[in-house]
């Protein structure tokens, strides 16, 4: 901070002892702030209020001047009696005492400029001078123990994709996807959905009126592959970005106008009706979302290639690898929070109270478990990481039974040269692959603190001795550490 601050041409001693001031307020928002793990149930967090009102709850500023602000550059104007969303009523009752109490002086003035000029800075940093990126890099050094310094054009492509994902997707889409992966995940996830219908109705815990209710979640959950259609159209991704204007040779004026055209078109939302298919990830990004408000799951083309997936593998390896990652997806519907979101994405509770309170029996299992894992001395927090666990969990049971029916449907396979593994082992085998990963002290710390997964050998470690599948493949003792006696089951 100290660095960045003498880069924008400050004295080093004035920016080092401003960088000291920014900390010690950073620790006073820390004591205020909810930890993350009690903040997973939205229907308490969940606080509907008009403009006038968040005036009398934080009037440390003028609530209503300032939205308007954002939305004249989309010429909308909100009213006082306009209603918002707001997720942190106790925080923003004691940042309006934090905030009264630094603004009484001076200093304490010119504490809270430089506090938000530095996070106004920082998400910019990547997008200056050399000198400025490498403070950067000594910033993300100090927090996760390295600091990657990817090749210029690997930077290139990143920050592209942030700035212009839909057409650097059809790029990618048109030179390097298969066709054929994507109707393989389509008849994939079709299978996996029938699969993890069927585990949902066998469970013994859930009324009839609920199970009625969730399997017909299950049915109305919407399914994207791959990309969005219309990126293959050129007029309609020029239509798309018509109000974007960038230029050859200014990187940062490029990205301010990124930025601004994105928040225009966020704005813009709030008076339009909820698009049911719109795509939260670019095409080429390797990961997979669940949405609960629009209760839809999405795989972008850039995870539907190894090691995940590939039309050539064996299907033992595609139904370990993206096979539970689909399966990890439907289950999210269905973990802590997806569960309070009805079939339509609408969020009340459809659940009768006596499976409720079975349900948090099961996940009190779960949080256990999990919580008892520790690494390099540090435990996990099993009540944060519930949900994806749940998912995880759900998802390779389901995959496991696809799988299983496939071979029924076409025989088994053969093995890889070299290895004597069964056709279910090598499942679990493509299962716990994707998941081998290092990781420095550092960034595992920040990631048990505040990432809902729990580190990869864990995400590993602790489904498969919840799997009696796992246990049977390879004849695992009951007792070891793979076999427990007691196994935490949900999905």
């Amino acid at each position: 901070m100290c660095e960045v601050g003498v880069l924008l041409g400050g004295e080093e001693d004035v920016a080092r002892a401003a960088a000291m001031d920014i900390v010690d307020l950073e620790h006073q928002l820390a004591t205020i702030t909810t930890p993350d793990e009690d903040r997973r149930q939205n229907d308490n967090l969940y606080q509907l209020k008009t403009i006038k009102e968040l005036n009398n709850l934080a009037p440390f500023m003028d609530w209503h001047r300032f939205l308007n602000a954002a939305f004249i550059k989309v010429n909308k104007m909100l009213s006082p009696d306009d209603k918002v969303v707001v997720y942190a009523t106790d925080y923003l009752k004691n940042l309006t005492y934090i905030l009264k109490n630094m603004t009484s002086n001076e200093k304490g003035k010119q504490t809270v400029h430089n506090y938000l000029v530095w996070h106004g800075i920082r998400g910019y940093l990547g997008f200056l001078s050399r000198d400025f990126r490498e403070a950067g890099r000594d910033l993300e050094k100090a927090e996760v123990g390295v600091a990657g310094a990817e090749a210029a054009w690997r930077e290139c492509v990143a920050v592209t994709d942030a700035s212009l994902g839909p057409a650097l997707g059809a790029m990618f889409v048109r030179q390097a996807f298969n066709k054929e992966a994507k109707t393989m995940a389509e008849q994939m996830i079709k299978h996996v959905r029938t699969t993890f219908m069927q585990n949902l109705m066998s469970v013994k815990w859930m009324d009839n009126k609920t199970m009625d209710a969730a399997v017909l979640k299950a049915e109305s959950i919407t399914e994207m592959i791959g990309y969005p259609e219309y990126i293959l159209n050129p007029d309609e991704l020029d239509d798309k970005f018509a109000d974007l204007n960038v230029t050859e040779d200014n990187f940062f004026a490029n990205n301010i106008a990124v930025n601004d055209f994105n928040v225009k078109e966020n704005l813009k939302r709030l008076f339009k009706p909820v698009n049911k298919t719109r795509w939260d990830m670019t095409p080429p990004t390797v990961n997979a979302y669940y949405s609960p408000t629009r209760n839809d799951i999405a795989f972008p083309a850039g995870i539907l290639q190894a090691p995940f997936f590939d039309h050539s593998n064996l299907q033992s390896l595609n139904y370990g690898a993206i096979g539970v990652v689909m399966g990890h997806e439907l289950a999210h519907a269905f973990d802590d929070q997806g569960r309070r979101y009805d079939s339509k994405g609408n969020m009340h509770q459809w659940w009768e109270e006596e499976t409720v309170r079975k349900f948090k029996n099961l996940t009190t299992c779960m949080e256990d478990q999990y919580s008892e894992y520790d690494f390099d001395g540090e435990h996990l927090n099993g009540k944060l990481t519930l949900g994806e666990n749940i998912a995880d969990n759900g998802g390779l049971e389901a995959s496991f039974r696809a799988y299983n029916e496939w071979i029924e449907h076409h025989g088994s396979e053969v093995s890889l040269p070299g290895l004597t593994l069964t056709n279910q082992q090598l499942f679990f085998l493509g299962f716990a692959q994707v998941w081998c990963s290092a990781i420095t002290k550092e960034a595992a710390h920040l990631e048990i603190l505040k990432d809902p997964h729990v580190p990869g050998q864990f995400r590993v470690l602790g489904t498969l001795s919840n799997s009696w599948d796992f246990a049977q493949a390879f004849s695992c003792q009951k007792g070891t550490r793979m076999n427990p006696e007691k196994k935490c089951h949900i999905w």
